[in-house]
């Protein structure tokens, strides 16, 4: 699962290659290509009510006419517009609920980066390093959201 910059064909040449199954969400001005005609992604949310989807199958993507790939146009009950999504999963309603899981690791993301650990301000570009500091970042992450389940559930006794 991944955000708009995820959505890369060469990212998603890859993790076909890894036999993965991927949902990334997408600006809301890609062309798609169906039978060798241009059509902009926005469209599939045109006339979309709240709470549906829609789905194009075996489209390809971008000027590069990457694919196969669908493209799913989600309109969820939460949200305040439509998402679009470029997916290798066959049904509409799996990729959906695949890509509406990403949120619940946002937090951890954000904490990672710029609301605790500044991973991002490190300044590291050797691999190993970065890699240790992630792993650093991980244990203390979980230590932290360890401890803090205990002083809730010493709350509530």
């Amino acid at each position: 699962m991944g955000d708009g910059e995820f959505d890369g064909t060469t990212l998603q040449r890859a993790l076909n290659d890894f036999g993965w199954k991927h949902v990334s969400r997408t600006s809301s001005n890609i062309t798609l290509y169906t039978g060798g005609e241009p059509l902009q992604i926005d469209t599939l949310a045109a006339m979309l009510p709240k709470g549906c989807y829609k789905r194009l199958r075996d489209c390809k993507i971008t000027h590069k006419q990457y694919g196969p790939v669908n493209a799913v146009a989600w309109w969820g009950d939460d949200q305040k517009e439509p998402l679009f999504l470029v997916t290798n999963f066959s049904s509409g309603s799996k990729a959906c609920d695949y890509y509406s899981k990403r949120f619940t690791i946002e937090t951890f993301f954000s904490d990672q980066k710029s609301r605790g650990f500044n991973i991002d301000k490190s300044h590291l570009s050797c691999p190993q390093r970065l890699t240790r500091l992630m792993y650093a970042s991980c244990l203390a992450y979980l230590w932290i959201v360890f401890f803090g389940y205990l002083g809730i559930g010493n709350r509530f006794v």
